[in-house]
């Protein structure tokens, strides 16, 4: 594998994963269009949260059956057009279902990351899996600072139209040099769907993954998708720009990735991730202290996402390691069920900040992190599984 494959396969990871991002700092914005509550406006997250799941679901297993290229270059141009509604969506309805659509399509980074692993030596896979990963988290940085400077600038409805622009970009970049692999599935799309419940049914190591993707991106939503509400009220008053600026943030994953990549070659998935629920865990101790300083939102969120990061890298790790054959199918398990956490975390975190602010979120982010790294440890310690050392 060529290193500008890897680039150009990393920054379309960005554009794709970006999409389900945009609208975070502009929530507040986007509830005010429609005349919305920002409570009712925190479902555009959790409708996007929820179609990425099921857009996981539905069609990354496909590219167990249908060449990954073309596959990508279609979810790629169905997401443009579903951001193009959004930008036009004439009440908060359509633009719910627009989002859901949104989130659908916005998988191709789920497509392109089992392609670039089976096409990599397998010595190299932590790596190539950090550096993928590693676009996930400048995905994160560019949506969030396009949305929020752009849109305090231009509008809401400006960003969205943008995004469509950019996956023109992406169609050429992933068309001209995604490898091109040969599926090798030869079953109905039903069994495909089939499959992978006897894969979760049967793998052990695939439930724990799994869950574990749930438990800690849960933890991190629960922070982000009420991040835009709570400091655009009293006493911050933060317009989408400000709000967006907090994107920067993002850089210390985006940095971070590759190395985390290296560490899991190096010492395994088990321990990266103990590591990474711990550094959430702190990071939400933080969180709770930042009604003093706005410095200390700054530290936790950095803490966060480098946990978070190392949570996604080892589990992943683990999941490909299971069925080389069918990684787009074991992808699909863990990343539905990562993505629902997200979801879950969306709805748990609005909740908690609505009820009790930053208090509130660190009780949230904290007992959700403190049941994935027991859950982990206890995997370890009662059945000594070889497998969960990577």
């Amino acid at each position: 594998m060529h290193r500008y494959q890897l680039l150009a396969m990393t920054w379309c990871c960005a554009f794709a994963v970006s999409a389900i991002y945009y609208h975070q700092p502009l929530l507040p914005q986007m509830a005010g269009t429609f005349g919305v509550s920002l409570g009712n406006g925190s479902w555009i997250a959790t409708i996007t949260q929820l179609g990425y799941a099921l857009g996981l679901l539905l069609f990354v297993p496909l590219a167990d059956r249908i060449e990954p290229r073309t596959l990508a270059a279609r979810t790629i141009s169905v997401n443009a057009l579903a951001l193009l509604a959004c930008a036009f969506a004439p009440s908060f309805t359509w633009l719910l279902i627009g989002c859901a659509v949104v989130g659908m399509t916005a998988i191709t980074a789920q497509i392109i990351i089992p392609t670039m692993v089976s096409a990599s030596a397998p010595a190299a896979q932590g790596k190539v899996i950090g550096s993928l990963l590693g676009g996930l988290s400048a995905g994160l940085l560019l949506a969030r600072m396009l949305s929020g400077y752009g849109g305090a600038e231009f509008g809401w409805h400006a960003i969205f139209a943008v995004a469509a622009a950019l996956n023109g970009v992406m169609l050429f970049m992933v068309w001209r040099t995604l490898p091109v692999l040969h599926p090798q599935a030869s079953v109905s799309y039903a069994g495909l769907l089939k499959s992978m419940v006897t894969m979760l049914r049967e793998e052990p190591l695939i439930r724990l993954a799994s869950a574990s993707g749930f438990l800690m991106f849960a933890a991190f939503s629960a922070l982000w998708a009420s991040l835009a509400s709570m400091l655009s009220q009293p006493p911050y008053h933060f317009n989408p720009a400000a709000i967006g600026a907090f994107g920067f943030v993002g850089l210390v994953g985006l940095f971070a990735s590759k190395k985390i990549g290296m560490l899991v070659d190096r010492f395994g998935a088990e321990r990266t991730i103990i590591y990474g629920c711990s550094l959430i865990a702190l990071a939400y101790v933080f969180v709770a202290l930042c009604g003093l300083s706005l410095v200390w939102l700054v530290v936790g969120m950095a803490l966060m996402d480098v946990g978070n990061r190392a949570g996604l890298v080892a589990n992943q790790s683990r999941i490909f390691a299971t069925h080389p054959e069918a990684r787009n199918r074991t992808n699909t398990i863990f990343m539905v069920s990562y993505f629902l956490g997200g979801a879950a975390g969306a709805a748990l975190g609005g909740y908690s900040a609505h009820v009790d602010g930053w208090h509130g979120l660190a009780f949230v982010g904290i007992a959700l992190t403190a049941i994935a790294g027991v859950m982990n440890w206890v995997a370890q310690a009662s059945y000594g599984l070889k497998v969960l050392k990577g």
